[in-house]
């Protein structure tokens, strides 16, 4: 019965070191993807429309401004995107890039580079990227008017850190970490316009409002709900305990946020910025936002598949 027992132990701990070598074997897997046929544009035209895109609906200030700057995003006004924004996850710590044309920021990088990691989720040396951003789908066009914004900025220096996973990050990273891409093919360029079919784009390719209306792991970035159901918890520590805030459902069920919300009540609640303390939500950016813009998302919202899911709204006391 020793022996047994001395064996078992011997035969687990063999075990245990083979999955912490695999581990570790495993945190620079190459993927290969297509570089997308996209190209930045000298155009003030383009320009003026990535920029429209990246202070709007694509509310790249939100994640990739730096923390001192919070206050300038949530008034809507433009910042440089020089990164530094640190995202506390369950896997570690995520540092937001540097977006300015800098040597520490994209301007070693080549448009098809940076227009891979949008679309594909691979980084330029190979490795996958979480899934937190939205752009997979985004058009040609829309891409090609982003880069080119971000190439006409003023450059910052703004050296970043690397990601900091800890021992659960680093098996996601090992084990569950895939790059996602498009899920169809991706249009070269999109009408602008009010309907539903706009609305829908911009809300899933560009605003990423699935992303955080739809419950996911926040682990993997996997979706785990229902579309526009909401229910996904970000918990806030304080000094007086642990929040949580709950994304509210979208859909056109009874128990949805915008149930009986009129077209100009949806646009007019985009004017008036934050109202629920800690809301995650872009207001800022979102309220640049054009009219046209918002009446398509709210026609899209009206035909996304009901959901009854009932989320409280507001923050919540752990514990």
């Amino acid at each position: 019965m020793k022996k047994f027992f001395k064996w078992s132990g011997i035969v687990l701990l063999m075990l245990i070191l083979s999955l912490f070598l695999a581990v570790f074997l495993r945190q620079d897997i190459k993927f290969d993807a297509p570089y997308p046929n996209v190209v930045a544009s000298t155009d003030s035209a383009v320009i003026a429309r990535g920029k429209s895109l990246v202070f709007g609906p694509a509310h790249c200030a939100n994640c990739h401004s730096s923390p001192e700057m919070e206050k300038d995003v949530l008034n809507g006004t433009d910042v440089p995107l020089s990164g530094g924004r640190v995202f506390d996850l369950p896997i570690g710590l995520l540092y937001a890039k540097n977006l300015t044309p800098d040597a520490t920021g994209i301007g070693s990088m080549t448009d098809g580079e940076i227009a891979r990691s949008l679309r594909f989720g691979v980084s330029r040396d190979g490795n996958a990227l979480f899934d937190f951003m939205p752009f997979h789908n985004t058009s040609d066009e829309d891409l090609s008017a982003i880069i080119s914004y971000l190439r006409s900025q003023p450059s910052f220096s703004r050296a970043i850190p690397e990601n900091q996973m800890n021992l659960l990050g680093r098996f996601v990273k090992a084990f569950l970490l895939k790059p996602v891409g498009p899920d169809g093919p991706v249009a070269v360029s999109v009408t602008r316009d009010t309907t539903a079919e706009y609305g829908k784009y911009l809300a899933n390719s560009v605003a990423n409002c699935k992303g955080c209306h739809t419950n996911r792991d926040l682990m993997t970035g996997a979706y785990t709900g229902e579309d526009y159901a909401g229910g996904l918890k970000f918990d806030m520590p304080s000094d007086s305990g642990t929040f949580s805030l709950t994304t509210p459902n979208l859909t056109p069920d009874k128990t949805g946020r915008l149930f009986g919300w009129s077209q100009q009540q949806f646009i007019d609640r985009f004017r008036k910025g934050p109202l629920v303390p800690g809301s995650h939500m872009p207001w800022g950016p979102f309220s640049r936002m054009s009219d046209d813009e918002l009446k398509a998302i709210y026609k899209f919202l009206k035909t996304v598949k009901p959901v009854s899911n009932p989320v409280k709204i507001g923050l919540v006391k752990e514990g």
